[in-house]
């Protein structure tokens, strides 16, 4: 083979190998362009939060005064696909004929269901054993916070509770 002809011959890799890193490039960026739609798509909804909104969990006269009962609402979650998940509950405490204290349902460790010890008044985590006392604070455990409360109000004869994300980690 002449020098020419070598040289004829690496040029042509030369150029094989750059059009073939383009179009490998090129292929790159059309499917990321392509792919930022679809992305933010199907992320946008976990990165929104609802706005909370009031619930009608029932009238007042449902509720004993002094008496602390799980009340079952729904999760105000963006997510369309959320289904069964958006089913969650709270601990609803009548203090008075006017007051409500509602706490979240989820203990603030790693967010097992706590259940309510009536003789005890006390919030039992059964995953860790964190305990609560009955104002939500912690009285034992691993819990670092308090059990979360949401916002109660009292709308003619029905009580309602604003709604917002299960507060779970350090919401």
């Amino acid at each position: 083979m002449t020098d020419r002809a070598q040289t004829a011959t690496a040029d042509l890799l030369d150029r094989r190998a750059f059009l073939n890193r383009l179009s490998l490039l090129l292929s790159g960026l059309i499917g990321l362009v392509l792919s930022v739609p679809i992305l933010a798509y199907l992320l946008t909804p976990l990165l929104r939060r609802a706005p909370g909104v009031w619930l009608n969990i029932g009238t007042t006269d449902t509720f004993k005064v002094g008496e602390t009962v799980q009340v079952a609402i729904e999760d105000p979650s963006p997510l369309p696909w959320a289904g069964e998940t958006t089913r969650t509950a709270i601990w609803l405490r009548r203090d008075g004929q006017t007051d409500f204290t509602a706490f979240a349902v989820n203990c603030t460790h790693l967010a097992c269901p706590v259940n309510w010890q009536a003789q005890a008044k006390i919030f039992l985590c059964p995953c860790h054993g964190g305990v609560f006392y009955g104002d939500g604070r912690v009285a034992a455990g691993p819990p670092p916070r308090p059990l979360p409360r949401y916002d109660v109000r009292v709308q003619g004869a029905n009580v309602q509770v604003l709604t917002r994300r299960v507060p779970i980690g350090g919401d």
